[in-house]
């Protein structure tokens, strides 16, 4: 069966329509060219901005540290000037000391002899006893005591047949040397109740000097001088 569809919307209608019953077009009009819509284009994919590349820093070396500038340490001893009056007066006094060094020990022994007891003195004398005659101080050792003190050592001989009672003396001891006029080396006194005839006795006694041990004589060197102080 005959029947009219619509050019525009595609309706079937019945073979009396003249017009389109949904569009209502009439059916004698010209048919339109229906010109297909255009197709959707996708819109376009951005693209991204390539950004061009920096430009490279350059890098530049690192400076090798420089060593630290000498610097002069602060000084802390004493200044030139002061360095030079205390070099002079230490020198000074070297050559003082030398000087009375030899002095010193050239004259030591005058000096010694000097210093003694005064009866070291008058022993020299040479005062004459009657008892010179018969007693005699032998075997003199110069030695320490437990104290360390120096002190003599000797025999006191009586060679004499008659008994002496209340005998005292000093012993002045001379250095047997070249100077022996001078070299008085000490004193030590010595005091015995009652010597018999012939009789010896061993004593000790402080000895007064001013020398060391080790500068003392030997015995063989030692001349003993007594001056009797009671008879």
């Amino acid at each position: 069966m005959f029947s009219w569809i619509c050019t525009r919307c595609g309706q079937d209608n019945r073979p009396s329509a003249v017009v389109c019953q949904r569009c209502g077009v009439p059916f004698d009009a010209p048919e339109e060219v229906k010109t297909p819509a255009p197709e959707a284009v996708p819109p376009p994919i951005p693209q991204p901005v390539l950004q061009p590349d920096p430009e490279p820093i350059p890098i530049r070396p690192t400076p090798a540290p420089r060593p630290p500038a000498y610097t002069k340490p602060p000084s802390s001893g004493l200044p030139t000037w002061l360095l030079t009056i205390v070099f002079f007066f230490a020198i000074a006094g070297i050559g003082l000391g030398i000087y009375y060094g030899i002095t010193y020990f050239g004259n030591r022994k005058a000096a010694v002899s000097t210093g003694l007891d005064p009866a070291a003195n008058v022993a020299r004398t040479k005062t004459t006893s009657p008892l010179q005659k018969v007693v005699e101080v032998v075997g003199i050792r110069m030695v320490l005591d437990s104290k360390k003190k120096p002190e003599a050592r000797f025999v006191v001989v009586n060679h004499s047949p008659n008994e002496l009672d209340g005998l005292s003396g000093t012993v002045t001891i001379w250095a047997s040397t070249s100077r022996s006029e001078e070299d008085s080396v000490g004193t030590f006194t010595f005091k015995i109740s009652s010597l018999g005839s012939y009789e010896s006795k061993e004593m000790t006694a402080p000895l007064n000097t001013k020398l060391k041990i080790y500068e003392l004589p030997d015995w063989q060197n030692a001349t003993p001088d007594i001056q009797f102080t009671s008879e």
